[in-house]
């Protein structure tokens, strides 16, 4: 699989296309550019994931538990596989992005393997797998579905106090596209602090929708933050 670099230096930000997209996208639609000054200076790389969702999540006519095979042999690849061949160091900490089913993946990834990750942002994200699978579940559906499997990780799993010490921020608009977003989003939010997990959720206007214009504004204002510590 393809995957494109950019930067030299800093926090390795793993960042993940929109539904069906390419590693490409994010030069495409102007986010590379949006994040330059942060690149350039040498305070962050970002290495750009290619998507497989036309096989998985947008498949809807294929077989289920074929295409959620699929989607765990795509993880499987990005931790074991991607991560060792871009990380500077052995030690090196990634913290994962993306905006639409990007947002989705960013949550998946962090939730599943916090030990990988310092932190995610998520940007207008839906983090139910019934978005893909409808009413079909399975426990890989189920593992591959933040909104549903933190709900039942007891309060004192380990993964619960490694999600204590990670930075994890949430943002979704409030305009055009946004509806169901929104509603999941405030799920993750009331089920992060029933679990006594901090995390920043971000709710931004009733003018703000789900479009990359919007998302180039947010990803520098919240990379921003996260540099600041």
């Amino acid at each position: 699989m393809e995957y494109k670099v950019y930067g030299h230096d800093g926090q390795a930000f793993l960042a993940f296309a929109c539904q069906d997209g390419r590693f490409f996208d994010w030069e495409s639609y102007g986010m590379i550019g949006a994040l330059a000054p942060f690149i350039e200076s040498g305070r962050i790389r970002i290495i750009c994931v290619d998507s497989i969702d036309p096989e998985t999540w947008s498949n809807k006519g294929g077989d289920k538990r074929w295409r959620i095979e699929q989607q765990e042999r795509w993880f499987h690849y990005v931790v074991d596989e991607l991560l060792p061949n871009v990380r500077c160091n052995d030690s090196q900490m990634f913290f994962t992005i993306g905006c639409s089913m990007g947002g989705f993946h960013a949550a998946n990834f962090f939730f599943r393997r916090p030990d990988l990750f310092n932190g995610m942002l998520a940007l207008s994200g839906l983090y139910h797998a019934s978005y893909g699978f409808d009413d079909y579940t399975d426990d890989l559906v189920y593992a591959n579905s933040p909104q549903d499997f933190l709900p039942n990780m007891p309060s004192d799993h380990p993964w619960m106090q490694t999600y204590r010490q990670r930075r994890i921020i949430f943002c979704v608009g409030q305009g055009a596209w946004e509806d169901q977003l929104l509603w999941s989003t405030r799920i993750m939010d009331r089920i992060l602090k029933e679990k006594g997990v901090p995390a920043w959720f971000d709710y931004w206007g009733f003018d703000v929708g789900h479009d990359w214009p919007y998302w180039l504004r947010q990803a520098p204002y919240f990379i921003e933050k996260i540099l600041q510590g």
